[in-house]
């Protein structure tokens, strides 16, 4: 469906229908570049989330008991039905989030991807056989667990929003989704959409939106509820704590991937060119609005002047501006509020003894694509959610390495060498959930167990580690006899 400005969206996903919001209110969604209204989208509550959650549970009984052949069926389906919908969708993620043409099209290529995967989850292995001394026939049986809880960011709506929910409906559960007021249609309700199409049976996937400053209500009804047996979260450090102490409370399981300040190690034996295309694309990819972002760039003194130049170069040849134009890199920031949150953390840098190489201005929604170097501490410390980078030179590897873990996070590192056996080595070494040697932090593919350790969270997205988080192990005995009991 093709939205005109300030159209209204069908409604919350809810039982397989769509429905207004219980208040009948809805919310103005806006272009972040233009500014124009793109769609007016309902704006839920709790009395909404409770419905959804209702609805799931209502599902859960036979969606459980489904054969795995359709489960694949539908989402091999959805697959086919999203790159139907290429054109449209992509638009919809310039003119909902600001993504460029090419973040946009990797986004379309990679979830139709994430579907076919989650298409055959349901054969995978679901269990074991266990060795018992008493002469009993013990089994570790997966089953699903129940309605997950699944709240999406506005980021990388569209792979970001999928994979909250492909894995675990794939699994056998039911789901309620919660997108982001950012991105309420592509990164919520065109699942309904195209999910229906597909033949997903009423209340397997359940959506509900709700107007900006009014998450919390929701996420308290996903906490709460009974019904809800885990959720998963991926966002801020800040907000992914406050869940998790509330899911702790509720003895409920939560999978959160979090924030990073991610390292980009560059070693003197790497391959400048090379080197300099993976610090550009890992920094500046979606103006840095990416957990994956390369935030600190750690470069070996040998190569670090001759580097350091070349990327500046580079970095000043991006094209900033309207992400609808196709040869667009650096598109605008999501909100005023991010433009103005970026600059402020950069001027902070800078008085405090940054220098800045590259960039360090804003253009209305754009900030431009920026280099720092002799950054503060405190700077290094916070992610700046925006296209900004930090230069770092060091003596040497393991200098490197210890300087990539002074962080708090450690969601993705990449190291450029050309010797991948020293690289291999050195990636045992850095406290990331994910390390890519010869390859910048933003790389994913959706069959990989995708998350962080310290402040990035913890739990696992993507492919065998999924049936850990959204399955439960049933401990199941036969015995064939009966046998003694002591009285």
């Amino acid at each position: 469906m093709t939205v005109s400005a300030a159209e209204t969206v069908r409604g919350l996903h809810i039982g397989g229908r769509w429905t207004q919001a219980s208040g009948g209110e809805t919310f103005e969604d806006h272009d972040p570049f233009t500014g124009d209204v793109v769609a007016n989208v309902p704006a839920g509550s709790r009395d909404d989330a409770r419905r959804a959650i209702d609805a799931a549970a209502d599902a859960f009984p036979t969606w459980s008991q489904a054969a795995p052949a359709e489960r694949q069926r539908i989402f091999l389906k959805a697959a086919d039905v999203l790159e139907s919908r290429t054109e449209e969708v992509a638009s919809w993620l310039t003119r909902e989030t600001g993504s460029t043409f090419g973040f946009a099209m990797f986004q379309l290529q990679f979830v139709p991807g994430l579907f076919r995967q989650a298409a055959a989850l349901g054969y995978q292995p679901v269990g074991e056989i266990i060795p018992s001394d008493t002469g009993a026939f013990a089994m570790g049986i997966r089953r699903p667990v129940g309605v997950v809880g699944a709240i999406a960011p506005w980021n990388a709506a569209l792979i970001l929003s999928a994979r909250s929910f492909a894995a675990p409906i794939a699994l056998g559960n039911t789901v309620v989704l919660k997108p982001s007021d950012l991105s309420p249609y592509v990164g919520g309700l065109v699942w309904g959409e195209i999910f229906s199409e597909a033949g997903l049976p009423e209340g397997v996937l359940n959506i509900v939106t709700h107007a900006p400053g009014e998450a919390g209500p929701i996420g308290d009804e996903l906490v709460e509820n009974p019904h809800v047996r885990v959720i998963n979260f991926t966002g801020s450090t800040e907000t992914g704590r406050r869940l998790a102490e509330a899911a702790g409370r509720n003895l409920k399981r939560v999978l959160l991937e979090l924030g990073g300040s991610n390292p980009l190690i560059v070693l003197a034996d790497a391959d400048l060119d090379s080197a300099v295309d993976a610090a550009a694309f890992g920094a500046f990819l979606h103006q840095g609005q990416i957990c994956m972002s390369a935030r600190r760039i750690i470069v070996e003194k040998p190569i670090a002047e001759t580097f350091v130049e070349r990327l500046v170069e580079k970095t000043r040849t991006l094209k900033a501006g309207d992400p609808k134009e196709q040869d667009t890199i650096i598109g605008p920031l999501i909100t005023e509020d991010a433009v103005a949150t970026v600059k402020s953390h950069v001027d902070d840098a800078v008085a405090k003894g940054a220098k800045v190489l590259a960039g360090g201005e804003a253009d209305g929604s754009v900030y431009q694509a920026t280099l720092l170097t002799e950054a503060p501490e405190d700077f290094i410390s916070v992610e700046t959610f925006g296209p900004v980078a930090a230069i770092e030179v060091v003596g040497d590897a393991d200098e490197a390495v210890a300087r990539a873990n002074e962080t708090t996070y450690g969601l993705s590192a990449g190291i450029i060498t050309s010797d991948p056996d020293r690289g291999l080595a050195l990636a045992q070494q850095i406290q990331s959930g994910i390390v890519h040697v010869n390859d910048q932090p933003v790389a994913d593919e959706p069959q990989m167990p995708f998350g962080g350790v310290k402040g990035s969270g913890f739990g696992r997205f993507g492919g065998a580690a999924a049936i850990n988080e959204f399955t439960e192990l049933h401990w199941v005995t036969v015995r064939s006899d009966t046998h003694p009991f002591p009285f």
